[in-house]
């Protein structure tokens, strides 16, 4: 299966089965989205992720995390697309919720955080929005 925008197919997959509490989900592996389930785990929005291999495919698990009924993940959002790139300088660089969410950014240094993207005085692409 051809995907044009895999980073969204993955959000997609996490944020589908946030919604209805699924322990697990699988997502097809990249290096990119690996990044990504580990800095997700890292700010707590998921419990764990390991990679699996599947004959010869290889997917990345993605462990669900959730506090009683409460859902960690309250949402979820791709923001720059393969139609429409969005960048910020780290003086622009946006605040989610204010700095309860975190932004997911892509720099010369590798898939990092906006707080972490400000610390190192780096802007970049913005991939995704979680909160």
């Amino acid at each position: 299966m051809f995907l044009t925008d895999p980073i969204a197919d993955m959000l997609t997959r996490v944020r589908n089965a946030n919604a209805v509490m699924h322990e697990k989900t699988d997502v097809p592996h990249s290096n990119m989205k690996e990044k990504i389930a580990e800095i997700l785990k890292q700010e707590g929005y998921i419990s764990n992720y390991k990679i699996v291999t599947d004959g010869n495919k290889k997917n990345i698990r993605v462990y669900l995390k959730y506090d009683g009924k409460e859902r960690i993940i309250k949402g979820i959002k791709r923001i720059s697309k393969p139609g429409r790139r969005v960048y910020s300088s780290v003086e622009d660089m946006p605040r989610v919720l204010s700095g309860l969410g975190i932004a997911i950014v892509s720099t010369s240094r590798g898939i990092i955080t906006d707080r972490s993207a400000r610390r190192e005085n780096i802007g970049g692409e913005i991939l995704a929005f979680v909160w």
